[in-house]
């Protein structure tokens, strides 16, 4: 089986993991690459360390209405960037969109994949979940779906790695001057995956997240993602455990670990850890999550829902070990 694929924004760091994992996947056939700073570059010019196959491959203008044959175009633009062209990209071509534009949005499926299969198969337009979502998420819906914490009054603590604002993100914030032996938080209280979280926090729980909190904080490192989410709830730590068990038999990419998890174990691949600590005479749990926020939070998952979508075993492609150390 030959499934034609193409990336646009290929020069991102999203867009460049996409290639890497495409390039290896067993059904997947790179045919079209696009971006804009680089067009009408050799692909090989701008990753030399592509393999031989796709040596040949220029990447082209982006322009939704001058597309190949292709079954599956991955997305790999800025949020606020991809709605008005990826709305005039023909029907007939699969669109997972890795940016925000179309989280939550009508017409397009939350490619919750760990959480939701069910919902991706067979569909046509997925929006793949930001990074800090995905690890959030992976770690609170075991125990919001049985019921072990409340949705509401919710505070979650993220580090992220600088890759995560992208290759042009931050109007200079990022370079590493500013980011070397340095901590930061940012997007206090207007975070653009706030309304993502309470939106799928409500959804799994049939209730209100109101009173969500919600600060990110850049680390100085390159890529990894760990979130600590303090919740309301009378569980144990074991019942959080097993429920976790439970919610994620068979599922191949979730990973329950008794300690706390570290973004090392995640590096360069589609795994999620989660772990819990929890003391019921204070009424507090506490979630955590780790994922590569390259990975699972932007490239990897958006291979693992294109595998859904196309009806493959979901693993096709993604099943390196991590980069360790």
């Amino acid at each position: 089986m030959s499934i034609r694929v193409g990336i646009v924004g290929i020069s991102g760091f999203g867009g460049g993991e996409a290639l890497r994992l495409i390039a290896g996947h067993p059904a997947f056939d790179l045919v079209y690459a696009a971006g804009d700073s680089s067009a009408g570059r050799p692909l090989i010019d701008r990753f030399p360390g592509v393999p031989h196959k796709l040596a040949g491959l220029v990447i082209a203008k982006w322009d939704p209405e001058a597309l190949p044959d292709l079954d599956i175009l991955f997305a790999s633009l800025p949020t606020g960037t991809s709605a008005e062209a990826l709305a005039r990209v023909p029907d007939s071509v699969k669109i997972v969109d890795i940016g925000g534009d179309h989280r939550h949005v009508d017409g397009w499926t939350y490619g919750l994949a760990d959480i939701w299969p069910e919902r991706i198969r067979g569909r046509t337009r997925i929006a793949n979940p930001g990074c800090f979502p995905v690890a959030t998420l992976t770690a609170l819906a075991p125990l919001l779906t049985a019921g072990l914490i409340g949705p509401g009054n919710i505070v979650i603590d993220a580090k992220t790695g600088i890759s995560g604002a992208g290759r042009g993100g931050g109007d200079g914030r990022f370079g590493y001057a500013e980011t070397n032996e340095n901590l930061q938080p940012y997007g206090l209280l207007e975070h653009v995956h706030m309304p993502e979280m309470e939106t799928t926090i409500a959804q799994l729980s049939g209730g209100s997240a109101a009173g969500l909190v919600f600060t990110p904080h850049l680390v100085p490192m390159t890529r990894g993602l760990l979130v600590t989410v303090y919740c309301r709830g009378n569980a144990t730590t074991t019942q959080c455990l097993d429920a976790a068990r439970g919610f994620y038999a068979g599922r191949p990419f979730v990973r329950v670990t008794d300690r706390p998890p570290q973004t090392k174990w995640a590096s360069g691949s589609n795994l999620s850890f989660v772990s819990y600590a929890a003391d019921p005479d204070r009424n507090l749990v506490i979630a955590m999550g780790v994922v590569d926020n390259l990975g699972k939070g932007a490239a990897g998952h958006a291979v693992q829902n294109a595998n859904l979508i196309c009806d493959l075993p979901e693993t096709f492609g993604l099943e390196g070990a991590p980069i360790w150390p």
